[in-house]
């Protein structure tokens, strides 16, 4: 039997999803951070540490309620991270009885608000300039120099979305490396395959950088949701379906809004072995 002190005085985690896009939460508020690019990419694989679409690290703030960090599963940083948001802020407000707080990102302060027993929260408004999502040369956005006429957004970390006639249909993984690393996009992006099903409902695949095929991506539905208004597709406001479940985006004066579910998995404990393993 193992020796139970290699169990004992680890790193302490919790496991999330919102609508199937799961993430490691560290609550690191009152400490330096301990997110390193390996122990990302340790926690992150699957087979060996916990696995996460998504890792968020929680930390102290002077402007906000708290301070958030995100990285992907292979350990590179995550510019924005919608759903793991949505959860970070549903737990802060179990923890503390608020129904709202403030959350300092690298894209800003954002605000969060619980929805009965859903969590909404604004992402901001996209950025819509090739140098902010960014791309390596001044291109029409709405119509990238790429097979397929796709659109490019950013929230934060970039997004290529491309309309199709049936999402279900789409090789998402076969398809998705090769734009994710296209060097139109010299930060990598994020790749979304939407199908319009009406004004007001999307059904959307994605491939995310730095992880590959998720059940949801929050900050790529808010960019599929701006992406489809901008091409005169849809409403501002749309349901949109993901292989995890449902969001809503509502593209407002102050922001993207995304509402949906979160759920608390369970928490552990890393241990000593594990750690120095890394």
């Amino acid at each position: 039997m193992a020796d139970a002190q290699t169990h004992m005085n680890g790193l302490e985690f919790m496991k999330w999803h919102g609508a199937g896009n799961d993430f490691v939460m560290i609550d690191s508020r009152g400490r330096d951070a301990v997110v390193t690019r390996d122990l990302a990419a340790g926690l992150g694989d699957r087979n060996r540490g916990v696995g996460f679409d998504q890792l968020a690290e929680i930390r102290s703030s002077d402007v906000a309620d708290i301070d958030l960090d995100f990285w992907n599963a292979d350990g590179s940083r995550a510019g924005a991270c919608g759903n793991a948001t949505r959860c970070v802020a549903r737990y802060m407000m179990d923890q503390t009885g608020k129904d709202a707080l403030t959350i300092r990102t690298s894209r800003g302060v954002l605000e969060a608000r619980a929805d009965g027993d859903l969590v909404a929260v604004n992402m901001g408004q996209p950025q819509l300039t090739w140098q902010e999502v960014p791309l390596s040369q001044d291109v029409d956005l709405q119509h990238l120099p790429l097979e397929g006429d796709p659109v490019a957004v950013g929230m934060g970390n970039p997004h290529c979305v491309f309309f199709v006639e049936d999402a279900e249909t789409v090789d998402v993984a076969g398809i998705g490396p090769g734009f994710e690393t296209d060097p139109l996009f010299p930060e990598a992006t994020n790749v979304e395959f939407a199908e319009i099903r009406s004004r007001n409902e999307i059904r959307m695949r994605v491939w995310e950088r730095g992880t590959g095929i998720t059940l949801a991506c929050g900050s790529g539905a808010c960019a599929t949701a701006v992406a489809a208004h901008q091409r005169g597709l849809t409403d501002k406001r749309v349901r949109m379906e993901l292989d995890g479940g449902w969001l809503t985006l509502d593209w407002r004066e102050d922001g993207v809004w995304m509402t949906g579910p979160t759920a608390f998995v369970y928490s552990g404990q890393l241990t000593q072995a594990f750690l120095k393993g890394l």
